[in-house]
């Protein structure tokens, strides 16, 4: 580590969907650099124009904003090295790669691809590495009048010099490429466009980046950046020093093959709806590499950010585990206040109609007082709602899951619930003696007491047919909730 402030970073491309593997590396580099007393940048590499676009760039911002990855520099933030997407730097690159040229560390080569592609495959003939064979490094003033002549149009390569690289990898310690396996290498397409190899490292040399977290998968192109940097420092590009580098593991999907954009647990929109909480998720996805203690899974982000040490990162693939993410989140939902619990419900109960966009005081007491019956048995903020339902839909759409009908509503089951609808209707209407211990006394003395039954056979069919369903709240709270009227309808409703 260095003396200079930590300055790290995060820049996704907007195309598709933001994935999971995206919101780790995001999350260990705000981790990084909060745990530092550092700077989060937050940029965005949109130079593709064939595959970026508006919507995915508002999908990131959105995904960041709900998972609490605050940023200290980036889009909607601004500061002193914008603008903060690629796109609206076009400019600045184009300088960069001049001051390249000028200076003599890049040189425009001429190359077809056709003559390129027959190169290499010689290269591959003869056991010799394939990449750039650096035949026009060093051209005269005719060959390259000759070749513009013909009409060919250059890319720009970088000159890389012939070295061994070594580096300390924050991540995976000493790692050393030999100067055959890194060739010169394009900075600047033949139709102008720059590419990742120059966008990347100038912005981080622009924006003072002190320490980049990435996937192992950049892992080797990272000689040729730290190259790149030392010709910047050389002509005056940046800080003048080059960022240090850790490479974070692969995470992993079923079949021990790495996670895809295509794998349905990859797809990081499909948590939020799913009822997932981002304390969840992110403790989870910290555990993809990272852990706090040996003996501990559950901890909060605050708590993540004071352990957190890039060293103490398992650089060894990491699995992902829908079971064990769902149960982690599980955690997290019963770690949350009633209040808490309460907000975080109401969009849900929102999205499936049963609370009005505006929601009205008597819905929002009766969730306030539901929600404490479900809070020990969610994983997933979804649940509540399935478990829920039945106080809050109206007569018409109350509706008796079918197969819990058939194992519960027989004749024995209707018998059941036949008494149980006398024993509560002797209850008197009016709210002050439907109490939950009035219903659990009537309940039992008639049920248990009179009738010799178990309460599992006792109380199952008044549940499935007051609530819809054998997996339900506690039911004599549940029909508290409900109230006398409802529960005499829904009972008679089932015998008739």
């Amino acid at each position: 580590m260095t003396d200079r402030p930590v300055v790290a970073r995060f820049c996704p491309s907007p195309t598709g969907n933001p994935h999971v593997g995206m919101a780790r590396t995001a999350l260990f580099s705000w981790a990084f650099a909060r745990h530092h007393g550092g700077k989060f940048v937050f940029r965005i590499e949109d130079t593709d124009t064939s595959r970026d676009n508006e919507e995915s760039y508002q999908l990131l911002i959105d995904v960041m904003r709900w998972l609490g990855l605050d940023w200290d520099e980036g889009p909607e933030v601004g500061g002193p090295h914008g603008p903060y997407r690629q796109s609206e730097r076009m400019d600045i690159y184009a300088d960069v790669a001049q001051q390249l040229l000028d200076a003599g560390f890049a040189y425009k080569a001429y190359d077809t691809a056709e003559e390129l592609e027959e190169r290499r495959n010689a290269a591959r003939a003869a056991g010799k590495p394939s990449g750039y064979d650096g035949l026009h490094r060093n051209l005269t003033a005719e060959q390259i009048a000759a070749y513009e002549a013909e009409g060919r149009e250059p890319v720009i390569r970088f000159k890389m010099p012939e070295r061994t690289y070594t580096f300390n990898d924050l991540v995976r310690g000493e790692i050393t490429f030999d100067s055959a396996n890194v060739q010169d290498y394009v900075l600047v397409r033949a139709n102008g466009q720059p590419l990742y190899t120059l966008t990347n490292p100038t912005d981080d040399a622009l924006m003072g980046i002190t320490h980049v977290l990435r996937g192992e998968d950049l892992l080797s192109s990272t000689p040729r950046q730290i190259a790149l940097y030392e010709a910047f420092a050389e002509i005056g590009i940046g800080g003048g020093f080059t960022p240090e580098f850790g490479h974070l593991p692969f995470v992993m999907g079923e079949g021990n093959r790495k996670l895809s954009k295509r794998d349905p647990e990859s797809n990081l929109l499909d948590y939020r709806p799913k009822g997932f909480l981002p304390e969840g998720l992110l403790n989870y996805m910290a555990l993809l590499g990272w852990s706090i203690a040996e003996d501990r899974d559950i901890f909060t982000i605050p708590e993540m950010v004071e352990a957190f040490e890039i060293g103490r990162v398992n650089p060894n693939p990491a699995r992902f585990d829908i079971k064990k993410c769902e149960a982690i989140n599980g955690s997290h939902v019963r770690l949350l206040s009633p209040d808490d619990l309460r907000r975080r419900l109401v969009p849900y109960f929102q999205a499936a109609g049963l609370i009005d966009d505006e929601p009205t005081t008597i819905q929002l007491g009766l969730l306030t007082a539901a929600a404490p019956l479900v809070h020990e048995r969610m994983t997933l903020l979804t649940e509540a709602v399935d478990m829920l339902r039945f106080l809050f839909v109206s007569d018409e759409e109350f509706a008796i899951d079918e197969a819990d009908a058939a194992k519960n509503l027989d004749e024995a089951g209707l018998q059941v619930v036949r008494a149980a609808r006398d024993a509560l209707d002797a209850i008197p209407a009016g709210g002050a003696e439907w109490t939950t211990a009035t219903i659990e006394g009537a309940l039992r003395t008639t049920l248990i007491d009179g009738l010799g039954l178990k309460p599992r056979l006792a109380f199952g069919p008044v549940r499935v047919a007051v609530t819809g369903s054998r997996i339900s709240p506690p039911l004599f709270e549940s029909l508290e909730l409900l109230g006398h009227r409802k529960t005499i309808e829904r009972l008679d409703a089932a015998l008739g």
